[in-house]
C-alpha cells in the first residue's frame, strides 16, 4: 500500500484535510495523527476489522488492549458503561488531556480493542488535530502509539514514516508532539483508583 504524508496545521487544522482523514477512519482505514502525548495510529473503535488492522500494522500482540479516544464527554457513553464517582474528579481536572481511564466497556466497542476484556481504556485528547478528527469521524477512535510494537513511541511524523510506511493509508504531520511521552493510565473499575502506567499527567 502507498502511505500518504500530509502536512496539517497543529493549531488551526484545515477542515478539508480533517474531513478527508475522518472519511478514511469511517471507511475502516488507518490514519496516523498527532496528539499532545505521542502520535496515534487511529481506526474506528466500533469496527472489529478496522481495529484488527492496527494490530497487523504495528505487529502488536492481540492480547494487548488499545486506548480509545473520544472527542467530547458525550462520546464516553458510546464506549463505557459508566464513569465511577471516584473517577469523575479526574475527568473534570484532566480531560481533555493526557489521562487515560480504564472503565467498564460498552457493548458497541469492538472486542479486539479490549483484547476480550470487559474493560476499555478511554482518553479525550487536547490536541486540536486529534479532537477535530475524532469529532468529524463521528466514531470513537482506537489509537495506540503510531510505531511498530516494542519500538519507541513516535513523537514526530517522520518517526511514523520510518516505522509504518506502507502499513497505513494516511499520516497527518502536525509537527512534534508536545509532551513526548504517553498518557498516564488509571484503572477506575475497582473499589479504589489504581495507577497502571505513569505518564504525562503526574
Amino acid at each position: 500500500m502507498d502511505t500518504e504524508l500530509v502536512r496539517i496545521d497543529p493549531v488551526h487544522p484545515d477542515p478539508g484535510l480533517i474531513a478527508r482523514a475522518a472519511d478514511y477512519i469511517r471507511r475502516g482505514l488507518l490514519v496516523a495523527f498527532p496528539t499532545e502525548t505521542v502520535y496515534g495510529l487511529g481506526a474506528d473503535a466500533l469496527s472489529e476489522a478496522a481495529v484488527d488492522r492496527i494490530f497487523v500494522a504495528k505487529g502488536r500482540d492481540p492480547s494487548d488492549p488499545l486506548i480509545v479516544h473520544i472527542g467530547d464527554l458525550a462520546g464516553i457513553e458510546r464506549v463505557a458503561i459508566d464513569v465511577p464517582e471516584a473517577a469523575r474528579g479526574l475527568v473534570e481536572a484532566f480531560w481533555p488531556g493526557a489521562l487515560t481511564l480504564v472503565l467498564e466497556r460498552a457493548e458497541g466497542v469492538a472486542p479486539a480493542v479490549s483484547a476480550g476484556r470487559t474493560t476499555v481504556a478511554v482518553r479525550m485528547p487536547s490536541h486540536p488535530v486529534a479532537r477535530q478528527l475524532i469529532e468529524a469521524a463521528g466514531v470513537p477512535v482506537a489509537a495506540p502509539s503510531a510505531n511498530r510494537f516494542m519500538r519507541t513511541s513516535a513523537t514526530t511524523a517522520q518517526h511514523v514514516v520510518e516505522d509504518l510506511d506502507g502499513r497505513v493509508e494516511l499520516i497527518l504531520d502536525g509537527g512534534p508532539a508536545s509532551a513526548g511521552i504517553e498518557s498516564t493510565v488509571i484503572d477506575a473499575t475497582g473499589p479504589a483508583l489504581r495507577l497502571l502506567r505513569p505518564g504525562a499527567v503526574t
